[in-house]
């Protein structure tokens, strides 16, 4: 997905549903998380409980297409519905599909998830939502009307990150310890509001919904920055955003000890260090239309 919020720093890097702010620098989010969690995106689709192998897929908050283009790898005979609320995303997930040389088996569908009715997708086989769900203001009602639109027998994946990826250890910076937490604690009480439906357990709303739950899947991250360079630029764009979110509720020191991180010509860049750890848990639930 999407993902994320365009217009406001997410702690789930999805894509967002909502008007189109802000899009360049969400979509660099998108398309590092899309690369640094590429493995991962793939032994999710791997674990899935699928019958057969899916010819109608819809990607539903697909941002710049992580799951988008890891599902036609997965299955070449398959065409991809790519859905989501920004039309710079899509925008740029053409461009890949034009780079790949899948366009003809590519769709895209600008909607807002949150308007009265979801676009007429036909009936997949598989709907794909990651990191998108938690965005809607009311997912229950999102969750019936994919139920509807799959096919009989047909699959919604869900996946969901628990919050923004951690990269910094605890004892880092060396002047403010703690600094990563302390931005993110300050965050997650600025978006509650916005985000209620974030870290939650979605196997009730699925079986509401009238999904059969067919599997959850749990998944600790831990990516160590020497074994990709996407993950020091995750860590720098990310705290590039929280920056905007936060400064007028850190202490001075805080932000003085901040800047200093994001200072990719200083001493103290985030792309000097060489103890980055991108930490996050993401949790699937494969639920069928029976």
């Amino acid at each position: 997905m999407t993902q994320a919020h365009p217009h406001t720093f997410d702690h789930g890097a999805a894509p967002g549903r909502h008007e189109d702010h802000g899009t360049a620098g969400q979509g660099e989010i998108l398309d590092l998380d899309a690369e640094v969690l590429a493995e991962h995106t793939v032994s999710l689709i791997g674990w899935l409980p699928l019958k057969s192998a899916p010819h109608r897929i819809v990607d539903l908050g697909c941002g710049t297409g992580a799951g988008t283009f890891a599902l036609l790898d997965r299955f070449p005979e398959a065409h991809v519905t790519a859905v989501d609320a920004s039309a710079g995303h899509l925008q740029r997930l053409r461009e890949k599909a034009c780079a790949r040389g899948v366009e003809e088996r590519v769709r895209t569908v600008l909607a807002d998830l949150d308007g009265p009715a979801l676009p007429d997708f036909g009936s997949p086989d598989l709907v794909w939502a990651s990191a998108s769900m938690h965005h809607m203001a009311d997912p229950a009602r999102v969750l019936r009307a994919v139920h509807d639109a799959l096919a009989p027998g047909g699959l919604l994946a869900l996946v969901e990150l628990a919050g923004f990826p951690r990269f910094l250890p605890v004892s880092a910076p060396e002047d403010r310890p703690g600094l990563e937490e302390r931005c993110h604690a300050v965050a997650d009480r600025l978006h509650a509001e916005h985000l209620p439906h974030r870290g939650a357990d979605w196997g009730p709303m699925l079986a509401a919904a009238g999904f059969t739950v067919e599997g959850e899947r749990a998944v600790e991250v831990n990516i160590e920055g020497t074994r990709s360079e996407a993950v020091g630029r995750y860590a720098l764009e990310g705290l590039r955003r929280i920056r905007g979110t936060v400064a007028g509720a850190l202490p001075p020191e805080d932000i003085a000890a901040l800047d200093r991180l994001l200072d990719t010509d200083g001493p103290y860049s985030i792309l000097r260090r060489d103890d980055l750890v991108m930490r996050t848990e993401r949790t699937a639930w494969a639920a069928r239309r029976t």
